[in-house]
């Protein structure tokens, strides 16, 4: 891994939500703290209620990562676009974070221990 990164298994209750609803509740979150960065909670995709979200033509690149695909999330009353990402083939350093997602920390979104 490299050697700023660091990913360890939560042992708290994590939930998301976006515009009023609950998109994921989980018991096994990845904490991902890389360098000064804040700290970033990864969702078991399995754990996200993925009706709620649209994949969309963004895509980013991370030298320690790799290639990051983006997610709109589609709420009741507008689209919160680019609001989520996940390392589809993450390098091998952070393999335990493919099939997470990640939700950025905008208002309309709240990431939080339950």
């Amino acid at each position: 891994m490299a050697d700023h990164i660091t990913i360890t298994q939560s042992d708290a209750n994590w939930t998301v939500r976006a515009g009023g609803a609950v998109l994921g509740e989980t018991t096994n979150a990845l904490i991902l703290q890389e360098g000064d960065y804040p700290e970033v909670v990864y969702f078991p995709r399995g754990d996200i209620a993925m009706a709620f979200l649209d994949s969309t033509d963004k895509t980013t690149h991370c030298p320690h990562k790799g290639d990051a695909r983006y997610f709109s999330v589609v709420t009741k009353s507008r689209t919160l676009e680019n609001a989520v990402w996940s390392y589809e083939d993450p390098h091998e350093a952070v393999a335990a974070i493919k099939d997470h997602l990640a939700f950025y920390p905008i208002e309309e979104i709240t990431v939080e221990q339950i």
